[in-house]
């Protein structure tokens, strides 16, 4: 069981650091059209976005470290 929820930690993980690499500009889009939007969007909710996926990152590498040690 300790191992699902260090699937859904790991996860987690992942999504914050997605939401990091968007909010920072790192992920590029092939159409145009949404590209735009994707910055129009970033301009209005990036400074939430980073501390939120910052935020998210640090807490779930803490509990990744915390749920390995508790396994060996």
């Amino acid at each position: 069981m300790q191992f699902v929820g260090l699937f859904f930690e790991i996860l987690f993980l992942c999504f914050g650091v997605y939401i990091y690499k968007y909010a920072t500009g790192e992920l590029n889009f092939k159409d145009k059209k949404a590209q735009a939007k994707a910055n129009e969007f970033r301009e209005e909710n990036g400074k939430w976005m980073k501390i939120g996926a910052l935020f998210l990152i640090a807490i779930m590498s803490i509990e990744i470290i915390l749920n390995v040690r508790s396994l060996f």
